[in-house]
């Protein structure tokens, strides 16, 4: 065992029992052991057990201990502490520049045990409520987890769009390309990606694309691929004039859609002029890159089932926000006056409820203070409206946490799980229906509670919750942080066929956040949801009626 191996081990022993708050003399004892073990000049392994505590910076617990190492291939107190220790916050360890006092601030105070939780609570502004952080801090464990999330091979959808927009605008300014469009994953719009994909026709293919940024990692007649130094993948397809429509379809869509395609029509035998032109000679209208996933929209295709997709433009107004009455970035009027400068009729307010605790949410006294000055920007603004809405915890027994009296003062209640998310499916459906069947709940928030490449979710029947929903006139959230995207666009589609409505919310914590809602359509899309079936596509006083009419019937 190499010098390094050992001095790892004491490097963790140390960390771990920081982390748990044991004896500071023995915390700073092993991290020292580790320091000279690295540095020593000799081979440790190599020295007698009688001769180790001769060595500088090694005592007899120390010595004792590296003996250990070395029989055993690992030491009892570290696995004794590992055992006490998630697995999520030994990840954050090796996260440069954040240190064991640190994470255990994360971990204790915040509850968070995963880097994913970890850069989600970065996003919603938590960490700096945390003893020892500051904004700088935050944003700083930001861009490391961003880096080392890259080093995964899969990635966020919007974490790789600027990249891949600016490639393409790059490769149109090449002369020698003469068509290029995105094909594959990138183009049907999914949530995690691990290629982009491009389609061309050009001239001298096999030196198309030089740049420093990228590694070839191999080259061939038809395709050359490359990787970013994060480990993204980056695949450029030849094509000709002839082929490109044709091509372009056989890339773009997924296998399942693409073998169902085939038993429609023979591909191979006819010529197109456009990806149009292929449905035509299909006898199917026109389907949409985001829906190529599967065989079921092929049959709903075929039944003139398709409805015309929704767009950015067809949102009337955002809701589910954030501000600095509980863990946003801007105040209420800061939010209000951008959302209108965005051109948007109206914005829900659902700062977070009195239970959470760690995101200062409002008590009673606090609710009646917000609902002030909701009231006045309201007079100042018109006839743009802020909605009084709130972000109510569910509680582990499914009940909301306000009386009825509070909860009848908002105009619209979105229902959240935030805590206790460890329930088996079972519990987690009973929870989420409780809180669906509470006449005051107006939204579902996101209902899995997942942060996508960081934290699966909490198992729940869609089915029974969807149906809960329908049957108790329930809107369900596409939360369109890209961290969420919940409810998953594969269960939309189910949805719609229970009449259910989607309301695609931003979950803001800053005005930036409003521009999420580019990610929610793309996830909308793919599940096929048109603006008839949006909840905040109705105008202001559609939508103010339909909060009126809630109330009415709870009255």
């Amino acid at each position: 065992m190499e010098n390094k191996q050992i001095a790892r081990s004491f490097r963790l022993l140390s960390q771990l029992m920081e982390l748990h708050d044991e004896n500071p003399f023995k915390i700073k004892s092993y991290a020292n052991a580790s320091f000279k073990i690295d540095k020593a000049p000799v081979n440790i392994a190599g020295i007698s057990p009688d001769e180790l505590e001769n060595v500088d910076g090694i005592g007899k617990s120390t010595a004792q201990k590296i003996t250990e190492l070395l029989e055993t291939g690992s030491i009892s107190e570290i696995e004794n502490l590992l055992s006490k220790t998630p697995d999520g916050i030994i990840e954050m360890l090796r996260i440069k520049g954040l240190g064991p006092k640190k994470i255990a601030v994360i971990w204790k105070e915040l509850g968070i045990e995963s880097i994913g939780e970890l850069y989600y609570a970065c996003n919603e502004n938590r960490l700096i409520e945390a003893n020892g952080f500051g904004l700088k801090t935050q944003e700083e464990i930001k861009k490391i987890i961003e880096f080392s999330r890259f080093n995964q091979g899969k990635f966020l959808y919007a974490s790789v769009e600027k990249f891949a927009e600016n490639l393409l605008a790059q490769l149109k300014n090449n002369p020698l390309i003469k068509k290029i469009g995105f094909t594959g994953e990138y183009r049907r719009r999914c949530e995690i990606i691990e290629q982009i994909d491009f389609l061309l026709v050009c001239e001298a293919f096999d030196s198309i694309l030089n740049t420093e940024e990228l590694e070839i990692i191999s080259s061939e007649k038809n395709v050359i691929k490359y990787k970013t130094a994060e480990g993204l993948s980056i695949h450029l397809y030849k094509s000709t004039h002839e082929t490109f429509y044709h091509d372009l379809f056989l890339t773009t869509c997924n296998a399942e859609f693409l073998e169902s395609f085939k038993e429609i029509i023979d591909l191979k035998s006819s010529e197109f002029t456009s990806e149009e032109s292929i449905f035509t000679q299909a006898n199917l209208p026109y389907i949409e890159p985001e829906l190529r996933e599967g065989n079921d929209v092929i049959e709903k295709a075929k039944n003139n089932g398709l409805e015309e997709l929704i767009i950015l433009e067809d949102l009337k107004g955002t809701l589910h926000n954030h501000t600095t009455y509980s863990d946003g970035v801007h105040s209420l009027k800061e939010m209000a006056v951008y959302c209108k400068q965005l051109g948007y009729e109206y914005l829900g307010i659902c700062d977070h409820s009195k239970s959470a605790f760690y995101a200062n949410g409002l008590n009673e006294q606090r609710v009646a203070e917000q609902h002030a000055e909701i009231d006045k920007l309201n007079l100042e603004l018109a006839p743009f409206k802020l909605f009084k809405g709130i972000e109510s915890d569910i509680l582990y027994d499914g009940s909301l946490d306000y009386s009825s009296d509070i909860l009848a003062s908002f105009d619209f209640v979105v229902a959240s799980v935030h805590s206790q998310l460890k329930m088996n499916e079972e519990k987690a459906n009973e929870r989420l229906i409780k809180a669906i069947e509470n006449p005051y709940t107006t939204i579902l928030g996101h209902p899995t509670g997942r942060l996508l490449l960081a934290r699966q979710g909490y198992p729940i029947d869609h089915k029974k919750v969807i149906d809960a929903c329908a049957a108790n006139g329930v809107v369900i959230e596409l939360n369109a942080n890209p961290l969420r995207l919940d409810i998953d666009w594969r269960w939309i589609d189910y949805a719609l066929t229970k009449n259910v409505m989607i309301s695609i919310n931003p979950d803001a914590h800053r005005k930036e956040g409003f521009h999420d809602m580019h990610y929610g359509i793309l996830a909308a899309r793919k599940g096929g949801l048109h603006k008839k079936m949006c909840f905040n596509t109705l105008h202001l006083d559609e939508i103010n009626t339909w909060f009126n009419n809630k109330k009415v019937h709870v009255g």
